[in-house]
């Protein structure tokens, strides 16, 4: 565990001496959410108030339960890594199930990644969840995106 947050503070601070992170304005595509339990696949879109500063939203569907998120991300730029972003952040989480909800939050760090001159965006991120619930905690959960980008 301590190696663990040890590669997250080296890798926000890292983030920090790079600037104008965006690449491009916002994207919609496909989510996935895997890891640990259910699997959710659903609409996904990211939108960039900034050069730094993104929001992403998605409902996401399983076997049984729909997943809605609304993150912030915090996003930074890799020197002469021109299209690829890392990202931070944290947003809260509603899952929906059969006869059960739950609700918790669901912190954030992954890469992003816009194809050359190709309107195609994609990421990966870790992103555990935090039950408000009595559901717990499920660490090992991962997400890819695949998004059409615009500017």
């Amino acid at each position: 565990m301590k190696k663990l947050w040890t590669f997250v503070i080296a890798f926000a601070l890292f983030g920090i001496l790079q600037s104008n992170a965006q690449v491009y304005t916002g994207a919609i595509g496909l989510g996935l959410d895997f890891g640990d339990g259910e699997t959710l696949v659903g609409p996904s879109g990211k939108y960039f108030f900034s050069a730094e500063h993104a929001g992403q939203a998605e409902v996401l569907f399983g076997d049984g339960v729909t997943g809605i998120s609304i993150l912030y991300e915090y996003h930074g730029g890799f020197s002469g890594a021109e299209n690829l972003q890392w990202y931070a952040g944290a947003g809260p989480t509603i899952l929906l199930g059969d006869g059960n909800s739950d609700v918790g939050i669901r912190p954030i760090i992954g890469l992003d990644f816009k194809i050359p001159d190709v309107p195609l965006a994609f990421s990966f991120d870790w992103r555990p969840y935090i039950s408000f619930e009595e559901n717990g905690t499920e660490a090992a959960r991962f997400a890819l995106g695949f998004r059409y980008a615009f500017d």
